[in-house]
This record gives structure tokens, sequence and C-alpha cells, in this order.
């Protein structure tokens, strides 16, 4: 049977969801002295379109187009068996080179660290990036594996009894993020 979840609070909307895009296209700006030779890859699902947005803000602040590509990192999980028998696979998509680049891996939650172990290891298959940063829009804690991310949108200490959920207009019809809390057994609904 699977977990069910329940709303517990919408904690960014659309505006401050554009407003951590803006900032974490800043602060990737200012760590790499600008956009030369960064290029992002975003996590599929939802880092994907939150790379592609980072992009056009960095269009907009620099005038610089920065290549964007997406990654499926299904595969490379170690805990493939325990989160479906049968595994969506979404095609990857990097249409450029990663050796001697900066590559910034964008997802939309980073928890334990095993989707960042997952995503580190297919970006190796694909060459030798120059260095590796990590933007989140979400860092909710809880760790299991040592990743701290170098861009966070917003830091969202969190239970093992809570999820956080991020939508984006793309997949889901609008930009929000909220706090899921676990509906108990036994629990009154």
């Amino acid at each position: 049977m699977a977990e069910e979840f329940r709303e517990k609070a919408n904690l960014m909307d659309e505006a401050a969801m554009d407003r951590a895009i803006t900032r974490l296209s800043h602060e990737i700006l200012e760590k790499n002295d600008g956009a030369e030779g960064v290029v992002l890859i975003g996590v599929r699902r939802r880092g994907y379109p939150l790379a592609l947005r980072i992009a056009k803000k960095i269009r907009a602040i620099e005038g610089v187009d920065v290549p964007v590509g997406a990654m499926d990192i299904t595969f490379y999980r170690d805990d493939l068996s325990k989160k479906n028998d049968q595994p969506v696979v979404s095609d990857s998509d990097i249409p450029f080179d990663v050796n001697g680049k900066t590559v910034v891996l964008v997802d939309d939650v980073i928890f334990t660290g095993r989707t960042v172990r997952a995503a580190i290891d297919g970006l190796f298959d694909l060459g030798r990036p120059g260095a590796v940063r990590l933007a989140v829009m979400i860092d909710r804690g809880l760790r299991e594996l040592p990743f701290r991310p170098d861009f966070v949108g917003k830091n969202i200490p969190t239970s093992h009894t809570e999820m956080i959920r991020v939508r984006v207009k793309e997949y889901d019809g609008e930009d929000s993020v909220s706090i899921l809390q676990r509906i108990n057994e036994g629990e009154n609904r």
C-alpha cells in the first residue's frame, strides 16, 4: 500500500519560485565569474525545466546563452528496485561536451543525496568536467550521503514523516512548493 500524504502548508508560490530562480542565477554567475564555460544539466523530471529557467535568467542578466541538457538518472540509482518494479525511463539529452566545463546539476529537491550521487555517476560516463556544482530549488536536509548543494533556492528543514512537493507549470500546470505530512494509519482524515 502506498503511503498517503496531505498538504501541511504551501511554502512558495509562482512569484517566490521566480525570485529563487533569479537568485540562483545570480549566484551561479558570481561563483563562476560569469557564464564562460558553464553548462546546466537538469535532472529529469522537474530539474530540467528549472535549468531552462535559470538559463533564461542568465541570458537576461549576461546576454549569454548557457547550454542546457537533461539527464535521466533512473538506471544510476542505487535504490532502483525499491522505487518501482517498472521504472519509467526518459531520454537524457546532453547535446554538448562536458569535458573541462563547469557543470551545474539542477534538481528540484535534495533530500538523502542519492539522486545527486546517481547524477554524478551519469555525468562522469559522459566525460570529465572541470568542476561540478549543484543547484536545487529546495534543500530539505536529512542527508544520507555527504552532498551539499552550492546554490539553494530555499532551505526547508523537514522530518522523515514529511515530503516536499515541487510543482512546475511544464508538468503540473502551476509553480508552487508545498510541504506534505504523512497520514498515519488510524488517524482521522
